[in-house]
């Protein structure tokens, strides 16, 4: 969630930390800012809000030092003020540092009684004077910071920054990412490759609860033991992969765009596209041995889940329960031996779902990892990894990838049938084709932006909006409902159509703009039913499905959006990109940031 950065460099460091803070923009934050070292001491610039604040103070106020520390700041414990913002320092050090610290109420006692006084609100002052108090006892920079962090608790990533140590970064993970980037004669800390692209692409990632002390020559991993150990270096693709806008207002925008291209790549790495079959897939047990799947993530990502769990039922014939990470992390759910759990992130540094995985995999379950980012903390603990090809996604309210989970989760929901034969060679052939169909619908889906436009013009006047719809569209009626909050902050809830009747039939009147997710299946007349009953009651419809439904729902209709002709099957992987336009074009009517909305952070590495 947090951005961190370190450079041990040749040149002035403050304005390379900010170009590579700027590849972290897309986690979310509140507030930044910049250490570095200057002929032994220790000089601080910060702002509140966003990078561009940062930049006009380092403008008007140059730090001078080729060794230093930034960072973006998602606020978590105090507010978003330029007091809270990071680096904080003691007068001996200067941290960063992303996650929560869970016990610095009780550190924080003890360290004032000791004597010290905090300026901030923050958990990571507890850090910085830990770290101190260690000093001033005679140790080492790297024997305080190891013996400060045997008495931290929670998830975070941290580096220090030493008074009068011009060749010394020190950083340390548990529970958050943090890599390493080995440059000539230089070397880099951050939260990800992304951000050090601009200066290496020979990247190294520390291991849960490892800690590394990186000179301009060299780096030494230790792990939470305080072992020597190796940690591999790799050539990293991110260098190639600065996002641009490029003709768009919003990364969101052209993420949106770049749909139809992203799902091709991830239904091409699971598929023969000549032969239209399934590739093999390297399960992490006997699929027949399977008595039930477990899905397990949050946000965007569990919605994923929720379509995958009516594909795999229906192709697979194996239950699915589907959990939000955040309560099954606490639930302690029994572990079948029988079963299999799905873990679904976008960035593989969810803190809830990599807690819940590591509960998993503690008590024998067998994991795979639907993720998009390969080298993530969740990718290497699962038994087994469902790569997404979405690329980096800069904009905080996810979009292509989660179309690009939903096709790896079909991909996994044929798999399993196929494997479990349950699903003839020719049924797999004619499923396949239809997914394989998607992208091309997609990219003419996204032909009719115009007309999602206009419906939104009349969206954004609202205060709240209902989402309806059945089977596998139940769920992206929640998607569409959450898309919606996200960016345009207007009150929205998805429900399935079925359950109108049930009570939110209730909130229907003239005022209330109710959007039918209604692709053609088999219970699309049952759509039309509950259509039929908003109708009735004064409510505003707003239809997105095929080109005649319209015409067969005989109701009054506000707002119909016509969609190209589709087997239903994966429809949800199309009618995704209507629902995430709306939202979008609400938002950027209204006047919101649709890349980075309030109080959300891209990578929730925290709880």
């Amino acid at each position: 969630m947090c951005g961190i950065v370190g450079i041990l460099g040749k040149g002035a460091a403050a304005p390379r930390i900010v170009e590579a803070l700027k590849r972290l923009e897309y986690r979310g934050y509140d507030s930044a800012g910049v250490a570095t070292l200057w002929h032994g001491e220790l000089h601080r610039v910060r702002a509140e809000g966003k990078l561009r604040n940062l930049e006009a103070k380092l403008a008007a106020h140059p730090l001078e030092g080729e060794i230093g520390i930034g960072h973006t700041r998602w606020a978590t414990h105090g507010k978003p003020t330029e007091t809270n913002a990071h680096p904080h320092a003691s007068d001996r050090l200067a941290v960063v540092h992303n996650g929560i610290i869970e016990n610095f109420r009780t550190l924080r006692d003890e360290l004032i009684a000791k004597g010290y006084r905090f300026a901030t609100e923050t958990d990571t002052e507890i850090a910085a004077f830990l770290v101190t108090d260690e000093l001033a006892q005679g140790k080492t920079p790297a024997e305080a910071v190891h013996a400060t962090l045997g008495r931290l608790r929670g998830a975070f990533a941290l580096v220090f920054l030493f008074k009068g140590e011009d060749n010394l970064l020190i950083g340390a993970r548990q529970g958050a990412p943090l890599a390493v980037g080995q440059g000539e004669g230089e070397m880099f800390l951050g939260s990800d490759a992304l951000a050090l692209a601009p200066f290496t692409d020979r990247i190294a990632y520390l291991e849960e609860g490892d800690w590394v002390i990186a000179t301009r020559e060299s780096v030494e991993f230790r792990d939470a033991g305080n072992n020597v150990v190796t940690r591999r270096f790799i050539k990293s693709p991110a260098g190639g992969l600065l996002a641009e806008k490029g003709n768009y207002r919003h990364f969101m925008a052209k993420e949106i765009h770049e749909q139809p291209e992203v799902i091709g790549h991830t239904i091409s790495h699971y598929v023969d596209l000549s032969a239209q079959r399934l590739k093999p897939f390297d399960w992490p047990c006997d699929p027949m041995s399977l008595n039930r799947i477990s899905i397990v993530a949050c946000g965007t990502a569990s919605m994923a889940g929720l379509i995958g769990k009516y594909w795999i039922e229906r192709f697979a014939r194996l239950p699915v329960e589907v959990d939000v990470a955040s309560e099954y992390r606490y639930r302690e759910p029994p572990i079948d031996k029988g079963g299999l759990t799905i873990f679904v992130s976008q960035s593989g540094e969810t803190a809830d779902t990599l807690a819940s995985m590591r509960y998993v995999r503690e008590h024998g379950g067998r994991t795979i990892a639907v993720v998009n980012v390969p080298t993530s903390s969740i990718a290497r603990l699962a038994d087994v990894v469902a790569p997404t090809l979405a690329g980096p996604e800069i904009g905080v309210a996810s979009t292509k990838a989660f179309t690009c989970q939903l096709v790896a989760m079909a991909v996994l929901a044929l798999a399993l049938g196929r494997a479990r034969g349950v699903l003839s060679e020719a049924e797999e052939g004619a499923r396949v084709a239809e997914l394989v169909a998607t992208p091309g619908l997609l990219a003419e889906v996204l032909k009719l932006e115009p007309a999602v436009e206009k419906i939104a013009q009349t969206l954004a006047q609202a205060r709240d909006v209902l989402y309806l719809g059945r089977g596998a569209a139940y769920p992206l009626a929640l998607e569409g409902a959450l898309k919606l909050k996200e960016l345009s902050y207007i009150h929205a809830e998805g429900y399935a159509a079925g359950e109108l009747k049930h009570g939110p039939i209730a909130l229907i009147d003239s005022a209330m703009p109710v959007i039918v997710l209604g692709p053609r299946d088999p219970v699309f007349e049952k759509t039309i039913s509950n259509m039929q009953e908003v109708a009735a009651r004064g409510g505003r419809i707003v239809l997105i499905g095929d080109a005649h439904a319209a015409e067969e729902a005989a109701v009054a209709i506000e707002s119909f959006l016509a969609m190209p002709d589709m087997a239903p099957t994966f429809a949800p992987i199309v009618y995704a990109a209507p629902v995430q336009m709306l939202a979008y074009h609400t938002a950027v009517i209204m006047g919101k940031d649709a890349d980075q909305p309030r109080n959300l952070a891209k990578s929730v590495t925290v709880e």
